[in-house]
Order: structure tokens, then C-alpha cells, then sequence
């Protein structure tokens, strides 16, 4: 198949990208160039340049002569509910006038929800401007919290062996890791199931922060504690505005933590089991760069380490 990868050198991409190149399919990634994408084309993809996010180049070229497309929006957070519309929108202009019949989009956990859900939204969005395509078979991938984001947190029990954050502790999240993403992207655009538009729900497993807490814990031998922080008190929240971000990057995760905590944004369906667990990613990853905290400079403090200050 001839396969056409949009984010080729980012995370999910660039092992998307050499996952189809071993199986023998010819990919053309799309990258604004440099080391990441030259290190593709020595590995035998052919290079496009070009963003979706930004607009630049012929974009309206880079799906031609394919068989089957993988979209992801980079997000943009100085500007996250201007941005998706606009690059969504960018992807159906494309597409349209293409010969690509298969489609496979990373979307996210609550993009069926309509409504103030913060980063959720963008995807509800993203969604819904796909569906517009109705002459290719489109596959939503609908992925859970990627447990790379648990590397927000290594400052903090590196210097206060606790994570502070506003997820109720009672919540379970589907966490997953992005590598198992782009296998099962992979597997979307090689074999796929069959459907018009498809929705697959993304996660390897469900755990409180809590029982993450406790992962690494055991892993990393001392006590880590959970502390629940409270958004509504003015205090945080004057302190978050004053050192570390802006009143819509505020509201943002704040709706966003409000969906997860009241459930509008959850999972419903049954999911395929994935490779990757939290103990190994804990163990692989995260302990890693934990250690690199542990033995740095003092870093420059951010919202994260000041919620898990004693």
C-alpha cells in the first residue's frame, strides 16, 4: 500500500512511519524537514514538505497517488479551539480530491461530547469535520490519557515525593502509551476492519492517580503520595495566573478536569487489550526521567511541583 502519514516525525508518527516501512509499504511523510525527517527517507519514506497545522506547502498534493492517510492535529495551546477547526478543515479540503479511500485520525477520549469539556472539545470538533468525507472510510481513533503525560510529574517526587493534581482520586482514567498507538494505527490502515466511520476506543488500562501513585512507588522504592488540589480556591488559582499561565489556559484545564470528574468524558465501549502497561511504562520511561530530576540542577518550578509542595 502506498500510505500517506501526516506528523511523520512526531512521537506517534515516526514509529508509525517505521512500523508500515518494515512491513513493506511505501509511506510519504509529511514533516517541515530536519533531522527527524531525513533520518525517515534514509529508512526508505518518501519525504513531503509541508504542515497541516500551519498551512505551508502543497498540501493539496501530499495525499495524492495513496491508498490510505493517518491525521493528527499537533495541538496548539496558545490557541487550541482556533487551531483544530482550522487544520480539520485543512484535511477534508485535501482529501477530498484524492484517491484515499481509508482514513485513520487520532481523535480523543469525549470528542462524541458536545459542549465546555476544555482539550476535549477541539476533538469534538475534529470529529465531526472528518465526517464530512463521506466517499472514505474513516477511523476515530479515540485515545485515552497518554501515560506520557505522567512525565509532567517527575519533578515533583523527585523534590516532594508527592504529585499534586485536580483529577478527583476516586476517577479512573484509560491510560495509554503512544507506541501502542501507532501499532494500532498500523494494523487500522493495513487490515482494516471495515466500516464507514468507525470509532475505537483507545486504552490499555484503567487506574485511579492514586494507584498510579503507588506504581511508582513500588518502583522507585519511597512513598508517593497523592494530594487531591482544589481549583476553586482562589488562592491556587491566583497563584497559577501570577507565575505560571493565562485565565484561558486556566479555564481550559479547568473544564477540562470538570468533564473528567463529573464523567461526561469517559469511555463506554469495549477496547482492544495493548501491549503496553502502566508497571512497564512506569519502569521503562518514567523511572528514567525521574532519576534525571533526581540527580539535575534545581529546576525551575512549574504549577506541577508547586501543587505537590509540603
Amino acid at each position: 500500500m502506498r500510505i500517506s502519514v501526516v506528523g511523520a516525525t512526531g512521537r506517534i508518527g515516526a514509529t508509525l512511519t517505521r512500523t508500515l516501512l518494515g512491513a513493506g509499504h511505501q509511506v510519504r511523510a509529511l514533516s517541515r524537514g530536519g533531522p527527524g525527517l531525513d533520518a525517515l527517507v534514509e529508512a526508505g519514506a518518501e519525504p513531503f514538505l509541508g504542515s497541516f497545522d500551519t498551512g505551508a506547502g502543497d498540501l493539496g498534493g501530499f495525499f495524492q497517488d495513496a491508498d490510505a492517510a493517518f491525521l493528527m492535529v499537533k495541538t496548539d495551546w496558545s490557541n487550541i479551539h482556533g487551531h483544530y477547526p482550522a487544520v480539520a478543515q485543512r484535511f477534508v479540503d485535501a482529501l477530498r480530491n484524492s484517491p484515499v479511500r481509508l482514513a485513520v485520525s487520532l481523535t480523543a477520549m469525549g470528542s462524541e461530547v458536545s459542549g465546555s469539556t476544555g482539550h476535549f472539545e477541539s476533538f469534538y470538533t475534529l470529529d465531526r469535520t472528518l465526517n464530512q468525507l463521506d466517499a472514505i472510510d474513516l477511523v476515530h481513533l479515540r485515545a485515552g490519557w497518554f501515560m506520557e503525560n505522567m512525565l509532567f510529574f517527575t519533578d515533583a517526587v523527585a523534590r516532594h515525593g508527592r504529585i499534586g493534581w485536580s483529577l478527583d482520586p476516586g476517577v479512573t482514567l484509560p491510560w495509554v502509551a503512544t507506541q501502542d498507538i501507532a501499532g494500532l494505527a498500523a494494523r487500522e490502515l493495513t487490515d482494516p476492519a471495515g466500516g464507514h466511520h468507525v470509532i475505537r476506543e483507545v486504552g490499555s488500562e484503567d487506574l485511579t492517580m492514586p494507584e498510579v501513585a503507588a506504581i511508582i512507588g513500588r518502583e522507585i522504592g519511597r512513598p508517593v503520595e497523592y494530594r487531591l488540589v482544589d481549583r476553586t480556591r482562589k488562592d491556587v488559582e491566583a497563584t497559577y495566573l501570577e507565575r505560571f499561565g493565562t485565565a484561558e489556559t486556566w479555564l481550559d484545564d479547568s473544564q477540562t478536569l470538570d468533564a473528567l470528574n463529573d464523567r461526561r468524558v469517559r469511555f463506554h465501549g469495549s477496547r482492544s487489550p495493548l501491549p503496553t502497561r502502566m508497571e512497564s511504562f512506569i519502569k521503562d520511561v518514567w523511572k528514567p526521567a525521574y532519576l534525571r530530576s533526581v540527580a539535575g540542577t534545581q529546576a525551575t518550578e512549574t504549577f506541577h511541583t508547586w501543587c505537590s509542595r509540603d
